[in-house]
């Protein structure tokens, strides 16, 4: 752990605040965009920070470059750690943080200088739990991209069942990064480890037990959509961990909401259609065979709620259209779709 004294972005200007807010940072070989993201957070208006860098076994010197950035500003601590994935370090974060409020950002990405004056000055004022700022996507070159969560034209309350189901239909932000907490919420949490959709199953632990949650209008967080390495090229059986995790996500909420919210059991019908729909379109033909339980499983589901495809009122149609072809003949209906890809690719 390096604690240093420093001069960057502690020249007066910003509000010192009352309440202090730990930043957590997971850092994993970002040496390329860490620096961008640091110095985003050296440069809040509200400057009562702790910024924690968890790098989380980093190997192409993000190691190094963490220290030096710590070195110029005695607000920043790192932490260095062996690999274990983002909820590791983010976890190791939440056992460091002193802060009274705790926030999360992506080393990728990077914020407006007002964000955390913003989300401070709500969760006060309105003796909000959480308070969310609004998100945009940009990619590397900082050219924006279109949106995936629609910021409120005002500030908006939006109570716990209500985010529950936009984040049913895809339109809720589920993302910690854009949300400011006090600390006190992580007293009985943290997040799963081993998981690629953590944020969305410890989120759903949370709205559980605070009333919901305050969204601001600007959009202050800046989500950078990175282009795949060259070095880390996809093959036709590359396959990632988070389709797995989205279906054993979309049950557990199935049980929740069956539970304790009833009226969005359509809602959340359509969220396990989904994201089963997702897992079908992403899981390598090659994987597509009987031996393989957890696809035997999803097929099988989807062949017995054939019924609530058809009538669910918030799939579109081309949902369902997918969903029908995908239930009746899978294998068939993915190597057609990948044969048109790759011949669309020659054409282009």
């Amino acid at each position: 752990m390096i604690l240093n004294q420093s001069a960057c972005g502690t020249d007066g200007k910003g509000q010192m605040g009352t309440n202090k807010i730990s930043v957590i940072v997971p850092v994993y070989n970002s040496i390329n965009c860490l620096e961008r993201c640091v110095r985003s957070l050296c440069a809040q208006t509200y400057e009562n920070l702790e910024i924690l860098l968890i790098d989380d076994g980093s190997t192409d010197g993000t190691g190094k470059l963490c220290e030096r950035l710590a070195a110029e500003d005695g607000r920043i601590l790192v932490h260095h750690k062996e690999n274990g994935g983002a909820s590791s370090a983010r976890n190791v974060g939440l056992s460091m943080a002193s802060g009274d409020y705790i926030g999360f950002v992506d080393s990728d990405d990077y914020v407006d200088s007002y964000v955390y004056a913003e989300l401070a000055g709500a969760l006060e004022r309105g003796k909000y739990e959480t308070v969310q700022i609004s998100r945009d996507e940009v990619d590397e070159d900082g050219r924006r991209l279109p949106d995936v969560c629609t910021p409120p034209e005002k500030e908006r309350f939006c109570d716990s069942e209500t985010f529950i189901k936009e984040l049913l239909l895809h339109r809720g932000d589920s993302s910690f990064c854009t949300k400011l907490f006090p600390r006190e919420i992580f007293a009985g949490h943290r997040f799963p480890e081993g998981e690629l959709n953590e944020d969305f199953r410890l989120l759903l632990d949370i709205l559980q037990e605070i009333p919901g949650v305050c969204i601001l209008p600007e959009q202050g967080y800046h989500v950078v959509c990175r282009r795949e390495s060259t070095t880390r090229k996809r093959t036709k059986d590359s396959f990632s961990r988070v389709f797995l995790d989205i279906v054993e996500n979309a049950d557990m909420v199935q049980k929740l909401v069956d539970q304790k919210y009833p009226a969005l059991h359509d809602y959340a019908v359509r969220f396990n259609l989904y994201q089963r729909l997702d897992y079908m379109l992403h899981v390598p033909v090659s994987q597509m065979k009987g031996h393989n339980t957890f696809y035997k499983n999803v097929k099988k589901y989807l062949r017995r709620h054939v019924g609530d495809t058809i009538k669910n009122p918030y799939l579109t149609g081309k949902n369902k259209g997918y969903l029908l072809l995908l239930t009746a003949a899978p294998r068939t209906v993915r190597s057609m779709h990948g044969w048109k890809m790759r011949l669309s690719k020659k054409e282009g």
